[in-house]
């Protein structure tokens, strides 16, 4: 393959915000719209589909259990595949293809007639969101300039909750049986998720590829070309000049990248990140996939709420998790990266534990839960989301999306797993110490890996992604 020097990555870091900016953000950032009505849709009808008349012959533990941990399988193994895929053959192709794999299979969710059918559906919808993690991730940060790039990142995985919370309100209304039968509502719960999607596909057929990804398999003159129209968009847009750039780099053009040399970076190159990286992916995963799954389920079974009702508290809860990166977000590219992703760790996990204490105690009521928890989420949410902003922007463009996937299926699969397995277990038989446990673990996991980010966290922002991490086929940089 030819070497080619480029000023790519410099131009599109020095651009001023502008409505193009605002296509990708919207068009990239809906999936996680879509994962948070997905899981909240689960997690809102768990208790429906375990009594009788509902149509489908399941317990409440398959349902926040199994389901959920085969969700979350699906959604490990899918990033792992995708994200190979995405880093050989390119963002846009990707993520259309696991857009698609979603419609499909959340479809076939709402025509579910028996536990193994609602499972094998629940596991091929987890592969098409986790696939899409590797490849959205990883075309954001290509396309966001680098001043811009932490807390753009933070709030549009941080938009999860807005998923999160339509899903719960949206759930009191399909979960009454004064509208709509036991079998039937919850059906419609997941076809609205089809049409959501179907919306969101027509919007993303408009965002680009990632010209450094471009670049750097063989097609620089289309990067160049793409770029190009993107300034003069830009510069009409914004009224503004843009300025020339002098930082060069060159590199050595590649088809793919293979897994051993991947794992090569990771693991010998890159040591301390990669620990950095499972710590923080372990950590979220554990706590929110433990809580989505069985909150409906706490309020259910400890404090009687009716399956219908719970969506009201649900709801408030994810917009506090919705309004922790929003307003939080600008202070990881001012304060910086470090001390605001060990501070929303360690400070979750210690909120975590004082309610932990509160419930053991029996000092909490569903009210008082449920505002506890939108307190611990209101900063949780922002290590949650920064642990996708970590991995994405300190490895090699080469291995980028592989990158991302492997710290989502790996820490997931670690703590995304075992959270809804070990918080339904501890939280099933409505046993206020037993959830009191289940929150000191999930506290625990998020110290974690807090003090994981004191010891090795990177200082990222504001640095372009090539001074972060040198591409693997780098040859020489001029500035």
């Amino acid at each position: 393959m030819a070497t080619v020097r480029t000023q790519i990555p410099a131009r599109l870091d020095r651009l001023p915000w502008s409505r193009w900016h605002w296509m990708i953000v919207v068009g990239l950032g809906s999936v996680w719209i879509i994962d948070g009505f997905e899981v909240t849709v689960v997690g809102s009808v768990a208790s429906r589909l375990s009594e009788a008349g509902s149509g489908l012959p399941i317990s409440t533990s398959q349902v926040s259990g199994l389901a959920a941990a085969m969700y979350v399988a699906g959604a490990c193994g899918g990033a792992l595949f995708f994200g190979w895929l995405t880093d050989r053959f390119g963002r846009k192709k990707l993520f259309i293809i696991t857009l698609v794999l979603y419609l499909v299979a959340t479809g076939l969710t709402a025509f579910s007639f028996s536990v193994w059918w609602f499972i094998l559906c629940r596991f091929f919808t987890g592969m098409g969101i986790g696939g899409e993690y590797a490849a959205i991730n990883s075309a954001i940060d290509e396309l966001i300039p680098s001043k811009y790039r932490g807390r753009i990142d933070l709030i549009i995985n941080g938009t999860y909750w807005l998923g999160a919370s339509g899903g719960a309100l949206l759930s009191v209304a399909a979960l009454n049986t004064a509208l709509l039968p036991a079998n039937l509502g919850w059906r419609l719960m997941f076809g609205i998720g089809v049409i959501f999607g179907l919306l969101v596909l027509v919007v993303r057929r408009h965002v680009p590829e990632s010209p450094r990804w471009m670049f750097i398999h063989g097609r620089d003159a289309d990067a160049e070309r793409l770029v190009a129209d993107v300034e003069k968009t830009v510069e009409r847009d914004t009224g503004t000049h843009l300025s020339e750039v002098d930082d060069t780099i060159e590199v050595t053009q590649r088809q793919s990248t293979g897994f051993g040399e991947i794992a090569s970076v990771m693991a010998r190159k890159y040591p301390r990140r990669s620990t950095l990286g499972l710590a923080l992916f372990i950590g979220q995963a554990f706590l929110y996939n433990a809580v989505t799954f069985n909150f409906a389920v706490i309020l259910n079974k400890m404090y009687g709420v009716a399956s219908d009702h719970t969506g009201y508290y649900y709801a408030v809860m994810c917009l506090g998790s919705f309004f922790g990166p929003l307003l939080l977000g600008r202070f990881f590219d001012t304060v910086g990266r470090k001390p605001m992703i060990s501070g929303s760790y360690l400070g979750s996990g210690v909120l975590l534990a004082v309610t932990a204490w509160l419930m053991a105690g029996g000092n909490l009521t569903a009210l008082t839960l449920t505002a506890c928890w939108t307190v611990v989420l209101f900063v949780a949410s922002c290590g949650a989301s920064s642990a996708y902003l970590t991995v994405s922007e300190i490895f090699p463009m080469e291995t980028r999306a592989m990158a991302i996937a492997f710290f989502y299926a790996i820490g997931t699969a670690a703590g995304g797993i075992a959270g809804p397995l070990v918080f339904a277990e501890l939280t099933g038989n409505g046993d206020s110490g037993q959830t009191a446990l289940a929150f000191v673990i999930g506290a625990a996991v998020m110290v974690v890996g807090g003090l994981t980010e004191l010891v090795l966290g990177v200082a990222a922002e504001g640095r372009g992604l090539e001074k972060l991490a040198a591409p693997l086929s780098s040859s020489s940089h001029t500035t």
